[in-house]
């Protein structure tokens, strides 16, 4: 293993240096995570050299975490070669380490890799664009909406939820209409939510995942509408309320309370007498957005309800609606 001879090292890197050249694999693990608390550029190499030659897993699955708090170009290549480890403990590690890289210079190097053949490389490449949120990362990202491998294929909706390109929206509509996983169906619909609300397409597609299969979906259709209030979801948002999932109806309430439409009163006022407690909170949450006085003696009503967290919803709702009547 070569060591760095560099004349500033810390007067203690000799002895850890020495350690590292120990038969026994845990002397070596230990020296690997001193030479991280010595923070010294100069052993930077070093751990690069534990991470692709040491013949324990345990080593260099240390190195891999050391090495994820250093910023170069040749420690993202060291940790992305560490993405074939024959080990997978390090080949995790090497994708936790890569995925906490915050410097745009290791872009180029993930790039790269994000076209490698394996499908575990090519998503812990994408986790790293993502969080370096680099604006490059956008075709490789665009490219991998159409992957064979649902995993790389949700790396890839995160990287282009991050960067809020207006030229994702149609794929990402496309992959949260059509995508054959409802966990990357999910979360492409979730991705939307920075679009425009006249946007049509967009529209279609929330309205479109608000009516999907799976309720996950449907739950995340119901959340992005809230964030994005595209006005003619108002009557399958009020629909919504009787999906056969509360986590659905929950948040097509939240949904209509920040859309403040009064046409859902009805609905929402039925539920203040759910089974679940998380439900009728919600909609006197939202009873208390909408500007009518229909929904005050309901909400007067629902003061004693059992459930203490909803009683403080229902004044706080009485609060508002009452507060903007006087």
């Amino acid at each position: 293993m070569n060591h760095s001879t560099q004349t500033d090292l810390p007067p203690e890197a000799a002895a850890v240096l020495a350690r590292l050249a120990s038969d026994d694999a845990t002397v070596r693990r230990i020296a690997v995570l001193d030479i991280g608390d010595l923070e010294a550029p100069a052993l930077v190499g070093v751990l690069v050299s534990a991470l692709r030659d040491d013949a324990a897993p345990d080593v260099r699955r240390e190195a891999a975490t050391v090495l994820a708090s250093w910023e170069s170009e040749s420690v993202a290549e060291a940790l992305c070669g560490a993405l074939l480890d024959s080990d997978e403990g390090v080949r995790d590690a090497a994708a936790q380490a890569l995925s906490e890289l915050k410097d745009s210079a290791s872009a180029p190097v993930l790039r790269r890799w994000a076209q490698r053949p394996e499908p575990f490389v090519r998503r812990a490449a994408l986790r790293g664009l993502r969080e370096l949120r680099d604006a490059s990362a956008f075709e490789p990202a665009l490219d991998a909406l159409a992957d064979a491998h649902a995993d790389v294929r949700l790396e890839a909706v995160a990287v282009l939820g991050w960067l809020k390109d207006a030229r994702a929206l149609p794929p990402l509509a496309s992959v949260a209409a059509h995508d054959k996983e409802a966990g990357v169906r999910r979360a492409a619909t979730g991705a939307l939510g920075f679009g425009p609300i006249d946007d049509t397409a967009l529209g279609d597609a929330l309205l479109h995942a608000l009516r999907d299969a799976d309720w996950q979906v449907r739950e995340e259709a119901a959340t992005t509408l809230g964030k994005l209030p595209v006005p003619r979801a108002r009557d399958p948002l009020i629909a919504a309320l009787a999906d056969d999932y509360w986590q659905v109806r929950l948040r097509a309430a939240r949904a209509l309370g920040r859309m403040a439409e009064v046409d859902a009163a009805p609905a929402l006022i039925a539920l203040l007498d759910h089974t679940i407690s998380n439900l009728r909170k919600e909609a006197a949450l939202a009873l208390g957005e909408l500007d009518t006085p229909d929904v005050i003696a309901p909400l007067r009503a629902a003061l004693d309800d059992r459930d203490p967290e909803v009683r403080k919803a229902v004044r706080i709702a009485l609060q508002q609606r009452e507060g903007q009547a006087s």
